[in-house]
């Protein structure tokens, strides 16, 4: 059985029936089709951009149905033995291989453009991109498939008489699995545990780049029974989380992971199934001193470190896209939709705002009831929400190039910006205790004073603004424009000061949270975190200098500065800290 490309409908073929299940996700209801075929169904397989499905058979015949229109079209003698393996590529190209060690590319109406002899049987065939000399070909331009499990085998189209056959050392087993990654690059499981990285690349093809035995049993599916090692194709070297399935002692099946690399589902040889939440959304926001970020897809973790505050944890209504956190308020959600719940911590006082009315507790280990508190409200906005923003009273949220400005607590009529047309789309937008401050892609930066209810102050820049940062009182903006160029704005006297030597792929801008040290902040990439000291006053006169660099430890996102010690964000739903090089 297998899903087609959205995941709405499963095709199930069942063992000595000519019948197709399709079974409609979104319909809850199950459609039979008769194949028509007088032998058993083999393979299946959906196309990567429509809703044709291929069928195989043991005497080698081929069915393709169209689920969109319902229309079937038989295919006879495409092979003539079994058809074992197969995979569309995303220009609708059908691969399949059989029992009689051919291998047929056909298009989408069954016709063959490309067929070709191995000398053992084919298995695990794939469509990508080999990379050639001095070309850009953005098309799947390679079929590969292993021959035999000793061998990897590449058929160019482009370039069908010279053939390319990989062997690997005998140590290594049999091929179990293989994909491709990146830039024109290969990662291939083995039988004894082994797992190697190849290169496609003209220059180094057939050279091994990375080699490793992680387990020293078995592996399949590049996994191991009863053990399963996870690493990042971007760090190899490191493994990033150890999977123990102690109650499996036939060990490991097969394994896939979801589109998005989070959850990871596990079959084993006794027939079970787990399902394995990898990783979390590195959703986090940060509010003076005060952190919010998610620890399970329907939590999110409230805590203060510095103040010395006990964590919170608020049960949320839905898996978030977004988290924003003010002095007083958590919102989270997803799509056009978020909700409000209501944080009011001093001291060892915790005032929650139910249905009725309020409750005081002084006894911080009452602290986790809060994630059963009622929330305070939701919304819906006029299209996906990009961005939000909190300070104790108002959110701003970012939707369609426009910002929204309303009261959290009341359903007061909101102020949309920009106020005219002509000036522009909003491209990023944030709250301080005093202002709303949004670019735009007309290179403006404007000021919004809440407490007149009027623009105060507007800056133009000569090229689009991609992202803002203010520092704690709102008095001075850290810029990052189109272009990857970065300043310091000064909406006092309209000045600016260009921030030097800033990485060409700027993730963000955090400003240092304790008074003593005001002006310090750091800029980071993903693999390292820039220091740097904006002078107000001194004897060159104002003026921005780098100080430092600090290795960024690999996926993990800053969240807060404080007194020189970095708070970040973990993909387990957990935060570490970091003493800055330069303190």
């Amino acid at each position: 059985m297998e899903w087609d490309k959205d995941g709405d409908v499963l095709c199930i073929l069942s063992e000595k029936s000519s019948t197709i299940f399709m079974w409609d996700a979104n319909q809850k209801k199950v459609i039979k089709i008769d194949s028509g075929a007088k032998d058993t169904h083999t393979f299946l397989s959906w196309s990567r951009i429509d809703l044709h499905v291929a069928i195989g058979t043991t005497k080698g015949n081929v069915i393709l149905y169209d689920h969109k229109v319902g229309r079937k079209v038989p295919i006879l003698g495409k092979h003539s033995r079994k058809i074992v393996c197969g995979n569309w590529s995303m220009q609708n190209l059908l691969a399949l291989g059989g029992n009689d060690n051919m291998i047929t590319i056909s298009d989408a109406n069954g016709k063959t453009v490309h067929n070709f002899s191995v000398r053992d049987q084919p298995s695990l065939i794939r469509f990508s991109e080999m990379k050639r000399s001095g070309k850009s070909d953005p098309d799947e331009n390679t079929v590969s498939l292993v021959v035999g499990k000793k061998t990897l085998y590449f058929y160019k189209m482009y370039d069908p008489e010279n053939i390319i056959e990989l062997a690997f050392q005998p140590k290594y087993g049999k091929i179990e699995a293989y994909h491709w990654f990146g830039d024109g690059y290969i990662l291939i499981g083995f039988s004894n545990g082994f797992f190697v990285v190849i290169s496609t690349h003209a220059k180094e093809i057939g050279q091994e780049l990375f080699q490793v035995r992680n387990h020293h049993d078995y592996l399949s599916s590049i996994a191991i029974s009863p053990v399963i090692r996870i690493h990042d194709l971007r760090e190899l070297t490191e493994i990033n989380a150890i999977i123990n399935l102690e109650d499996e002692p036939k060990g490991v099946w097969k394994f896939a992971w979801t589109t998005d690399g989070q959850l990871l589902a596990v079959s084993t040889a006794r027939g079970s199934l787990h399902c394995y939440l990898t990783k979390l959304p590195m959703l986090g926001d940060a509010c003076g001193t005060k952190i919010a970020y998610l620890t399970s897809l329907l939590e999110v973790t409230v805590e203060n470190k510095v103040e010395d505050e006990q964590p919170v944890a608020v049960s949320i209504d839905v898996e978030p896209t977004f988290v924003a956190c003010g002095p007083y308020h958590l919102a989270a959600g997803m799509n056009n939709r978020a909700w409000f719940y209501y944080l009011s911590e001093k001291g060892n006082t915790l005032l929650l705002k139910f249905r009725y009315g309020y409750c005081v507790m002084r006894d911080v280990s009452f602290l986790y009831f809060l994630a059963e508190m009622e929330k305070t409200r939701d919304r819906e906005y006029l299209g996906t929400i990009e961005s939000m923003s909190l300070n104790s009273d108002y959110a701003a949220v970012l939707v369609k190039g426009k910002v929204q400005l309303h009261i959290v607590m009341e359903e007061r009529e909101a102020k949309l910006f920009p106020e005219r047309e002509d000036m522009g789309n909003i491209t990023c937008s944030t709250l301080t205790n005093e202002f709303l401050i949004y670019g735009t892609d007309t290179g403006n930066l404007n000021f919004f004073f809440i407490e007149d209810w009027s623009s105060v102050n507007t800056y133009r820049h000569s090229t689009q603004i991609r992202s803002i940062y203010p520092d704690c009182s709102g008095s001075h903006v850290g810029v990052i424009d189109d272009k990857g160029d970065g300043f310091i704005y000064n909406p006092v006297n309209d000045s600016t000061l260009e921030i030097p030597s800033l990485p060409t792929h700027c993730h963000g801008i955090l400003w240092e949270n304790n008074t003593f040290d005001k002006g310090v902040f750091i800029v980071f990439d993903d693999s390292t975190i820039f220091t740097y000291i904006f002078h107000r006053e001194s004897i060159d006169g104002p003026h921005v200098s780098a100080v430092g660099a600090t290795h960024l430890p690999f996926t993990q996102r800053p969240l807060l500065l404080y007194n020189g010690t970095l708070t970040l964000q973990l993909a387990s739903g957990k935060t570490t800290t970091l003493l800055l090089d330069t303190h």
